[in-house]
């Protein structure tokens, strides 16, 4: 499958299930605690700057948001988790927006877990891989900020992440980095690899 990477739009943003695609396109989901960078991997996937929301205040994804790539597949940002300075309530809500997404997971081609490089994963990153895991589908991880470590600090950092979150060696973990575009020839095969398995 040729895909033009440029050809992106916003589709839409759901506040419900009710609000999803169910057009059979194949959906690629990317998730990640707020402030990983989630916004900037998929703007640097697209060659664009602020295509998806990049908030400088954790938490600016509050809804699912579509974007379709020359109509073949969406790429679909979550919300992100952890941090975001939220009321309980509305964090409850995109908790069970989550969950209604991942109970049918048919659409899903690839699941994209964008952690920091530079850092342990969290209580809620290891959550999420078991939830990307249980799901059945390929899934895959994103350490983000790599320009931001060291050289001598990478093996380690990689080692932890793959530790942590328990990830057998055929799950792939790709070293990114939004800003200088590390990476990104990598995650486009893969997610190009599991469209067309």
């Amino acid at each position: 499958m040729t895909i033009n990477w440029n050809l992106a739009q916003f589709v839409r943003s759901a506040a419900k299930p009710a609000d999803f695609p169910r057009d059979g396109l194949p959906q690629v989901v990317f998730a990640g605690r707020s402030n990983v960078g989630k916004s900037s991997v998929i703007n640097r996937i697209l060659n664009r700057k602020n295509f998806a929301r990049v908030g400088s205040a954790p938490g600016k994804t509050t809804h699912i948001n579509y974007f379709s790539v020359d109509q073949k597949l969406y790429l679909v940002d979550l919300p992100g988790y952890g941090y975001a300075k939220v009321s309980k309530q509305e964090r409850d809500r995109w908790g069970r927006l989550i969950e209604a997404w991942f109970s049918d997971t048919d659409r899903m081609a690839l699941g994209i877990l964008v952690v920091d490089a530079r850092h342990k994963p969290t209580a809620d990153d290891c959550m999420m891989a078991q939830v990307f895991l249980s799901s059945g589908k390929p899934f895959l991880v994103a350490a983000n900020k790599l320009d931001k470590l060291k050289k001598s600090e990478i093996n380690g950092n990689q080692q932890l992440i793959r530790e942590t979150l328990a990830l057998s060696d055929s799950i792939p973990l790709i070293l990114f980095s939004a800003e200088r575009g590390e990476g990104k020839e990598v995650l486009l095969g893969k997610i190009k690899h599991y469209l067309e398995v």
